[in-house]
């Protein structure tokens, strides 16, 4: 059986869209004739293909319903219910339609005699490779609903780490953005007003305030252009990085950046072992485990580092040696990964590590931002302070500009 996703006219003629499950496409139109739909167009949804174009399906599920689906499945595989049965309740549940399609498609082929990992990693837009280890260990083991759940628990803990860094960064980047405007706009239509008032004199304007006059014509002549270039630049940077090249240049470049380097580093490293930990307790072999892992690095370096410590594993060497040769690893987490290997912990060590990394990261970026709010501030009350003793300066010297 698979999921046809169909358009069709009811009686009244109104036009109606929806899913539908048949083994094929003239059964599907047969099931919407029996419930009084005229079908118009009925296509077999599929993740292999777009329907138009024939190329690899590109649509996306945000993480908070994917974490609210994998919460739903566990719920009910652990109640008992067969895995195609849960695929079936939460489609019917969901509100949004592309994953409502991914559903029924995975259900589809469940019912065909795939594993549910087998079937998730036809949608890897969707269900990336640690998200299908994970599955297809708990299937392995039996314990498919607490793996589920600690997915659920997982992905909710890096939304939520991820909406707490997007609110913080708001007012940084408002104040920023706010400052430019105000300082672009006294430069150019208040301070050229203001100007108007020395032109008529013949002596010479303090050097200031001719520094001043030049910047305000260049903002009054090429502001436009300015910002125009802007937006050139921005969407060329963009384009260049989908280049390898410049990624490590771009990657090079942030880790040797002072305090961004560090932040490279930590957020780096703590994606790192908290997907590791979420993959070794499911049950994921650790070698595997690391490589997986690699793939969530988001830094290139750090990646290619990581992924040559897991070729050192592969050849004997332990785990907390081999990513202490990266030197991207801090030496608290390199410890716990030790006393995990040691004790056959290494899932509640990695997740520990992870926790205290993440822990680590909101410290650093809150401390960071306390800093840059007020420097930020101190920065444009400099700014306007030049523009207004150039603006001073020649008022207080009126007596012998008149002279």
């Amino acid at each position: 059986m698979a999921a046809f996703e169909y358009t069709a006219f009811d009686e009244k003629g109104s036009r109606k869209k929806g899913l539908i499950e048949a083994d094929t496409a003239k059964q599907a139109r047969q099931q919407l004739r029996g419930i009084g739909l005229s079908p118009v167009e009925v296509d077999q949804v599929s993740s292999q293909q777009e329907s138009k174009g024939g190329k690899i399906s590109r649509d996306k599920i945000s993480v908070p319903v994917i974490s609210l689906i994998t919460r739903q499945l566990s719920t009910l595989i652990s109640a008992g219910q067969p895995v195609e049965s849960a695929l079936y309740a939460v489609s019917q549940q969901t509100t949004k339609n592309q994953a409502k399609k991914v559903l029924l498609s995975v259900r589809a082929r469940v019912l065909e005699g795939y594993a549910l990992s087998d079937a998730l990693r036809e949608f890897p837009r969707v269900f990336d490779s640690m998200y299908c280890a994970s599955v297809h260990a708990g299937e392995q083991s039996g314990l498919l609903d607490i793996v589920m759940e600690r997915l659920a628990d997982f992905m909710e803990s890096r939304q939520s780490l991820q909406q707490k860094t997007k609110l913080a960064l708001i007012y940084p980047i408002l104040l920023t953005v706010v400052s430019l405007l105000l300082v672009s706009g006294l430069l150019t239509f208040v301070v050229p007003q203001i100007i108007q008032v020395f032109e008529g004199f013949d002596q010479e304007l303090p050097i200031l305030t001719q520094w001043l006059i030049i910047i305000s014509e260049f903002f009054k002549a090429h502001g436009l252009q300015l910002i125009i270039s802007i937006f050139v630049l921005s969407f060329a940077y963009g384009q260049l990085l989908k280049l390898v090249w410049m990624r490590v240049l771009r990657d090079t470049v942030l880790l040797k950046l002072p305090m961004i380097s560090y932040l490279v580093k930590l957020s780096n490293t703590s994606r790192f072992t908290r997907t590791m930990s979420i993959l070794v307790s499911s049950g994921v072999p650790a070698l595997d485990a690391m490589h997986i892992s690699t793939e969530v690095v988001t830094n290139s370096l750090i990646q290619k580092s990581v992924i040559k410590a897991a070729e050192k594993v592969r050849e004997g060497g332990s785990i907390h040696e081999s990513l202490s040769r990266t030197g991207y690893f801090s030496p608290l987490v390199l410890q716990l990964i030790s006393n995990g290997e040691a004790s056959g912990k290494l899932g509640e060590m990695l997740e520990r590590s992870a926790k205290a990394e993440e822990s680590e990261f909101e410290g650093v970026t809150a401390l960071f931002l306390g800093i840059f709010e007020p420097a930020m501030i101190l920065v444009m009350g400099v700014v306007v302070l030049v523009i207004v003793l150039a603006i001073l300066l020649p008022i207080f010297d009126m007596n012998d500009l008149i002279q």
